[in-house]
């Protein structure tokens, strides 16, 4: 397949208002209304151009719908909803594909409160082959990191992979608590990171036992950025707490709390004496840190609890099905918050939620999409699964290439 021109444009049917019910809904203050992707995944190059709808993506399996939610997933801070390295995200070259340099690139033009913003992000081109540093331009200027990318692109996602939230460790559910996070607090992004690397670097320099002075620093570092984290975590968990105990449609409704010992604190001291507190505690923990080779006081040992409360019951002993009915339920809750609070709901990141739901919740699923303004990207190898949507979504059509070459997409 050339690279020299997108194979196709997809491009949305119809208006919103030709759906019934569907033109009192919210305009979608935060949306991707262009898509291009180049030598991303099962894409040589792609272009995708929309409007503020939601957006059904339907096709076989294999023919690259998820692979546009990850392209879209590049446009907020992180490594995109299959934490791929960037080395692996690169498209490998077909037979008869030439291009004169590495690398891959998502371009978009995103809808934001602000106004449009032309965004570009990809693995550098200039840098050693598998290298894994990502660059980011917004509106044609590079930006310093991708931590930037916080302050206008917000982005939820739920996966198949995601089924198990729940039941597996407590570093997913933080993940997904963070990238609630982002829609109310920008800077979380780049308080998270900064705490992360001077996490990095301490436990480095513990191993090598570097100076206790750059070590007072680095632990300096980590208790404002630290506390930062966790408070910002605790503050978005106690709203979204009670958005959820309103309930969302026939989901259930799930109970939220956090723990930890950073949370503790924060529960019974100002910020400030809770950042004093964990500067000591890092310091009183060199050497049982430096022996673990892991640090052992911070926010990143808190967790996530999640309970069915009308059961009364931790959501792990839930079935596959109430686990999934409670995430669900989760991500709806916050996007009706943000939207409530006058801000913009985050780009829901859909991948086969819609066909293992009943009836009665999937319409429940879209109507409360449509309700908060939220543009959501759906995806389901069918295309009934939408049909109720109509005119309401953009319903776009991917399909695999005859030639094996890469897919194409095209409007449904």
């Amino acid at each position: 397949m050339s690279t020299e021109e997108p194979p196709l444009t997809g491009k949305p049917e119809g208006t919103p208002h030709e759906h019934g019910g569907a033109a009192s809904a919210p305009v979608a203050a935060l949306a991707v209304t262009r898509l291009t992707v180049t030598r991303f995944r099962s894409y040589a190059q792609a272009r995708l151009t929309l409007d503020r709808r939601p957006v059904a993506l339907t096709g076989p399996n294999g023919a690259g719908k998820t692979n546009l939610l990850e392209a879209v997933s590049f446009l907020a801070p992180g490594r995109g909803l299959r934490r791929a390295k960037l080395g692996d995200v690169e498209r490998l070259q077909a037979p008869g594909e030439t291009w004169e340099t590495p690398g891959w690139a998502v371009a978009a033009e995103v809808q934001t409160p602000l106004g449009a913003v032309e965004i570009g992000t990809g693995r550098d081109p200039a840098g050693a082959p598998g290298s894994e540093r990502r660059v980011v331009h917004i509106d044609g200027r590079p930006a310093k990191s991708q931590m930037a990318l916080a302050q206008y692109v917000s982005c939820v996602w739920l996966t198949p992979q995601m089924d198990r939230l729940f039941v597996e460790g407590a570093a997913g559910r933080r993940r997904f608590l963070d990238r609630l996070v982002f829609g109310f607090h920008p800077e979380h992004a780049g308080h998270l990171s900064r705490f992360e690397q001077a996490m990095r670097d301490r436990i480095r320099l513990l191993r090598e036992g570097g100076d206790p002075s750059w070590l007072t620093v680095l632990e300096d570092q980590m208790a404002t950025n630290g506390i930062a984290v966790a408070a910002a975590r605790r503050d978005v968990t106690a709203r979204l707490a009670a958005a959820c105990r309103r309930g969302v449609g026939p989901f259930p409704a799930p109970g939220l709390a956090l723990t930890g010992t950073l949370d503790g604190w924060l529960a019974d001291r100002p910020a400030v004496e809770a950042e004093d507190t964990l500067r000591r505690a890092l310091a009183e923990a060199r050497r049982i840190d430096a022996h673990a080779g892991t640090t052992t006081v911070g926010p990143h040992r808190s967790d996530l609890a999640v309970t069915y409360l009308a059961k009364g019951m931790p959501a792990d002993l839930g079935s596959t099905g109430e686990q999934k009915a409670l995430l669900i339920a989760i991500v709806l809750a916050n996007a009706r918050l943000m939207a409530a609070e006058g801000g913009a709901p985050p780009l829901l990141l859909l991948d086969e939620v819609a066909a293992h739901l009943d009836a009665e919740r999937r319409t429940a699923l879209f109507q409360e999409v449509l309700a908060t303004g939220s543009q959501a990207w759906m995806t389901g190898t069918d295309a009934a699964t939408f049909a109720e949507l109509g005119a309401a979504a953009s319903h776009v059509r991917v399909v695999p290439d005859e030639t094996g070459g890469g897919v194409v997409v095209g409007a449904g």
